[in-house]
């Protein structure tokens, strides 16, 4: 930091990406003061919800803080990779409450509470889905641009990383929810290689993340293209073995069982992890492709 500048950064909210940390803040607190306040949440899913916005708010409030103060340069971290990276993440995570909120508390006809419980929960998912937009205009503000030197994180190839590990993350969800993909010993190998592949990924962003590249025995930019490489191949024969497995009238049941409970079918189950398999690998593919057109940076 320049001892002979201002001390607080005002372009940390006065620039086109902070401007978009500052409406990420009002939308996540107006989301968490609605529930809070009447919207109301239980379960699993309205616990994992009300973490998501309250984990997207402090996060938030803390980078912003952080680069107004000019703190943020104390920090034994690559800034830029860190802050995109939450982005995207915070996109994905708020999406998907978005989305859930809605399928578990939100109904047509007013509850028992009355029909002011149920526009409070309206409020939630509209303000929850503009926090998702708010996220979404940092990434693509902030993300490389052709002809400009940014960190891994903030090119297509590092954005794709996030989504990658975030599909896998639903998938481990999907197996956890009566899968029963212990009954053979190929959909132990596809568990296998979700395993794998998802820790690869978090390392890979970790290490970008912490500024801690250098520390690979090879180039960074070799590692993560035959990495991506070998998880396309794996995957590839995962997108073949898990439907076979679980679908084949052989091993399982083309069609969902008749008796099969909503919300603990295997089935189902099976169905979801197979979906997001194919997403994964479309990812993946997608990954290796962009690797090819890049020029890895690993100190922005």
């Amino acid at each position: 930091m320049d001892s002979q500048g201002p001390y607080l950064n005002l372009n940390a909210v006065a620039s086109p990406v902070g401007v978009a940390r500052v409406w990420q803040i009002v939308f996540s607190c107006v989301t968490v003061s609605l529930v809070a306040h009447q919207a109301g949440f239980s379960a699993a899913y309205g616990t994992f919800c009300m973490f998501v916005w309250c984990l997207c708010l402090t996060t938030t409030a803390c980078v912003v803080a952080l680069e107004f103060t000019r703190l943020h340069t104390c920090l034994r971290l690559s800034w830029d990779n860190f802050t995109i990276t939450f982005a995207m993440l915070a996109t994905l995570m708020c999406a998907t409450a978005s989305v859930v909120y809605p399928v578990y508390f939100l109904q047509a006809q007013c509850p028992h509470e009355g029909c002011e419980v149920r526009n409070y929960r309206i409020a939630v998912t509209v303000f929850s889905c503009l926090a998702s937009v708010a996220y979404l205009a940092e990434v693509i503000t902030a993300r490389a641009k052709p002809g400009h030197v940014s960190g891994y994180m903030a090119t297509a190839s590092g954005l794709l990383k996030i989504v990658q590990a975030f599909v896998a993350c639903i998938i481990f969800g999907a197996l956890v929810n009566e899968s029963q993909y212990r009954r053979h010993v190929a959909t132990q190998y596809c568990v296998a290689v979700y395993s794998f592949c998802f820790a690869v990924t978090v390392i890979v962003v970790l290490l970008t993340v912490s500024g801690k590249t250098p520390l690979l025995r090879c180039p960074f930019d070799r590692f993560v293209v035959v990495y991506t490489f070998m998880a396309v191949l794996m995957y590839v024969s995962v997108a073949v073995i898990w439907p076979v497995f679980c679908f084949d009238k052989k091993y399982g049941s083309p069609e969902r069982p008749y008796n099969c409970p909503r919300g603990k079918c295997p089935w189902e189950s099976q169905l979801v992890v197979t979906i997001f398999t194919y997403i994964n690998l479309i990812l993946y593919i997608a990954d290796l492709a962009y690797s090819q057109r890049i020029r890895f940076i690993t100190q922005p």
